[in-house]
This record gives C-alpha cells, sequence and structure tokens, in this order.
C-alpha cells in the first residue's frame, strides 16, 4: 500500500520542528504547546498537531500523560550511545567528504569556522550551534551519500535538545572550535584520516561537557 503524500503545511511544521530540535531550539523536558508553535510558526494547529505526533512516533519526542508532547531526556547510558553512533557515523561522513569536498567547499567551511570563532566570542550560542551545524552538515553532504547523511541526521534529533547546555559548561566556549580549525588545517592539506580524527575529536570534548546534564 502506497502511503499518501503529507499535506504542504504539515510538511513544513515537521521540518522546522526537526530544525528547531537538531539545533537547540528546544531544551530536554520541555513541553511543546501546539497552539503556541502554531502562533510562532504562522500555521494551523492541524498542521502541527501532525507534525508533533510524527515527530513522537520516529522517538525525537515522547507524549507524557496529562503532559502532552515533551523534548525527551536523555540518561547517561543513552547519551553514551547517542555518542557512539555518532563517532561511527560522523567520522565516517567526515573522512568520505574530506575525499570529495572541492575547493569551493572548503572555502565555504573556512567562513563558517570563522563565523563560529566570532560566535563565541560574542558569546552567541545560538548562532554557534547554527553555524557548526551548517559546517557538519557540508562536510557530510560532500560525501555524497543520502543513506549515511539521513542517518547521522535521525541521531541529531536525539542530541541537538541537550546542545545548547555546552554553554553553561565552564570553559567550554574556549576549546570548542579547536578541533574545527584543525579540521580544516587537515583539509587544505587532503589529509582525510586527519578530517575524521578532527571531527571524531570535536564530537568527544562537546561530550564531555555535555554528560553531566544528562539525567
Amino acid at each position: 500500500m502506497k502511503t499518501l503524500p503529507s499535506p504542504p503545511r504539515q510538511d513544513a511544521a515537521y521540518q522546522l520542528l526537526r530544525q528547531w530540535l537538531t539545533v537547540g531550539e528546544v531544551l530536554p523536558g520541555q513541553r511543546l504547546k501546539i497552539h503556541d508553535i502554531a502562533q510562532r510558526l504562522n500555521l494551523g494547529v492541524m498542521p502541527v498537531r501532525a507534525a508533533l505526533q510524527r515527530l513522537a512516533a520516529e522517538g525525537a519526542l515522547v507524549n507524557v500523560p496529562h503532559a502532552g508532547v515533551t523534548v525527551p531526556k536523555l540518561s547517561v547510558a543513552e547519551f553514551d550511545d547517542v555518542l557512539d553512533a555518532r563517532l561511527m557515523l560522523e567520522g565516517t561522513a567526515a573522512e568520505r567528504g574530506a575525499h570529495r569536498i572541492d575547493t569551493d567547499g572548503v572555502a565555504a567551511l573556512q567562513e563558517l569556522d570563522l563565523r563560529m570563532a566570532q560566535a563565541l566570542e560574542r558569546g552567541d550560542g545560538k548562532d554557534y550551534l547554527a553555524a557548526n551545524e551548517l559546517f557538519h552538515l557540508r562536510l557530510y553532504q560532500a560525501a555524497g551519500s543520502p543513506m549515511l547523511m539521513a542517518l547521522i541526521e535521525t541521531v541529531w534529533l536525539k542530541i541537538g535538545p541537550l546542545s545548547n547546555r555546552l554553554f553553561d559548561a565552564e570553559g567550554a566556549s574556549t576549546v570548542l572550535n579547536h578541533a574545527h580549525d584543525d579540521a580544516i588545517q587537515a583539509l587544505l592539506r587532503r589529509d582525510c584520516t586527519g578530517v575524521r580524527r578532527a571531527i571524531e575529536r570535536d564530537l568527544f570534548v562537546a561530550a564531555q561537557f555535555l554528560r553531566p546534564f544528562c539525567v
């Protein structure tokens, strides 16, 4: 049986809510109120409700009795499981992407690296996370594997809401961008294995700051 396509407004709500989860626009444990989201997105209640239920079915959100749809909290064990998956998937995507990325792609990553550094200097966590997502997204997309990218984006839904806590961790802002700098230098040397190591280090270092915020 063929699955009927989702209405455009439902798809729009779904994609926007996925983005919120990925970049930490919402926080672990936060209740997502349908009417508030519909107003913010300038969409109707029905497409927002359908999008929330779709994300809940994917495990990105949870239905809590008498509380509605909420953003899940990760236990330490769940967090470590997600980290292991990220290291495998994103390490592979980074190395493959480094093999295939062109000069313009490297230049775009250099601009994003600078944007992240400037965001950290300003204490602008929101812009840092937005630029960080684009940096990883563009590097991984260069690998040319839609399946690998889909798996990575699914994992990002799990960890994204916790990412805002990076800026509650003492000392995080002074080291967060070091691995991106190293990845750029490895790209310029065409050292694909070095790019993989830099991205894996980026994920691991960030995880050390985030793990204490798990339940």
